[in-house]
């Protein structure tokens, strides 16, 4: 994996200049800290908690330079953890409401221990929590299907779905990837991980047809780019031919093509895929846009019903707020900040993706179309 540049507990927190200061993204992480619940997570507005959701947050709380929250909600992490590596896909004041568990929200925490690691250079809390990263991707590789997609959840009964989210894989390619780099850091390699990825990457790029249609939502167009899956010409031109249908001028990013509503997490994140590929002030532009979402604490609404001029839901999202904390740290300018370069270096591997499994996938040899 192409390592990004491990700037470790000194380095500042990011400020984009004539959007957000320094002063502002620690504000930002402040409202995301006021909103941690005294056993360290970090819920929805409505009090539920989820795995991904959180360690995002966590990673926002650590670019903040807040370690000792973001540690505790890593701390909650580990203590929530399943016996399958996994975790309930809803929680609340320490119970368990809904039982089935998802892969990508397993898989999610690497992205976030490898992120601790590059912004803290704590190797005492990798070798805590590199037992928690192992046990979470086994059960994600363990919904892998032989083509390359992986079944988004498994029921309450342990049973596995019937079929695998576009969002949710290219999310875990990304958190395969960081693995990986968690894997060697620590001496214990992950081969069987290496060949999920490639599989995983080739299923995203080159299968759409391995995935339930939610191609209304704007998390399928951009996140096979976020996530690392799709890049060079496949990427800018998979953006491009998405752009009118989701982003509005002026406003941001549409959570659903079929609704006047724009999101700041939504946007957030497309700006950090576009800087991803390159194409980093457009993704300036869209980060500034959201601005009229922040509150005078620093959270954030989450998004804004623009038929109606009203912001929907009624809500301050803490996954919002970690959303563009994190875009604020990619884009952020000048030299020594937190920024890791985490989301330019998910892609890295061959120009071609190759299939792990050619007869499973049909592709006896790798279509043009796997191009990235």
């Amino acid at each position: 994996m192409l390592l990004p540049e491990r700037l470790g507990a000194g380095s500042r927190v990011p400020e984009l200049p004539g959007v957000l200061t320094a002063d502002d993204v620690i504000a930002t992480g402040r409202a995301i800290a006021a909103a941690q619940q005294a056993d360290g997570s970090i819920g929805w507005p409505d009090g539920h908690v989820d795995a991904w959701n959180h360690v995002e947050c966590a990673m926002a709380l650590s670019v903040c330079g807040l370690t000792e929250n973001a540690r505790r909600a890593y701390g909650w992490l580990a203590a929530a953890q399943q016996p399958d590596g996994s975790w309930p896909v809803r929680a609340s004041s320490g119970r368990i409401e809904e039982w089935y568990t998802e892969a990508n929200h397993a898989a999610y925490c690497a992205v976030g221990v490898w992120h601790e690691l590059l912004v803290t250079d704590d190797e005492d809390f990798l070798a805590e929590y590199w037992p928690v990263v192992k046990a979470a991707l086994g059960f994600a590789v363990g919904l892998q299907t032989p083509r390359g997609e992986i079944i988004w959840r498994r029921r309450a009964d342990g049973t596995p779905d019937n079929y695998a989210l576009l969002t949710g894989s290219s999310s875990m390619y990304q958190s395969l990837r960081c693995g990986i780099a968690l894997a060697d850091y620590v001496g214990d390699p992950q081969p069987d991980w290496d060949l999920a990825a490639t599989s995983l990457a080739h299923a995203v790029a080159c299968h759409p047809d391995a995935f339930a249609d939610k191609s209304r939502f704007a998390m399928d167009w951009y996140y096979p780019v976020l996530g690392g899956a799709v890049r060079g010409p496949q990427a800018r031109q998979a953006l491009e031919a998405g752009w009118s249908t989701f982003v509005v001028p002026g406003l941001g990013v549409r959570c659903v093509s079929d609704e006047p509503w724009v999101t700041a997490a939504e946007t957030c994140e497309l700006a950090m895929a576009l800087d991803a590929i390159g194409q980093s002030d457009r993704a300036r532009e869209l980060v500034a846009q959201i601005q009229f979402l922040r509150a005078d604490d620093g959270s954030y609404w989450t998004g804004w019903q623009f038929a109606n001029s009203r912001y929907y839901p009624h809500e301050h999202s803490s996954y919002t707020a970690a959303a563009v904390v994190l875009a604020a740290d990619v884009l952020a300018t000048g030299a020594h900040t937190r920024g890791t370069g985490l989301y330019r270096a998910a892609a890295a591997g061959p120009e071609v993706w190759l299939p792990g499994d050619p007869v499973a996938c049909g592709c006896a040899v790798t279509p043009e179309g796997a191009r990235r």
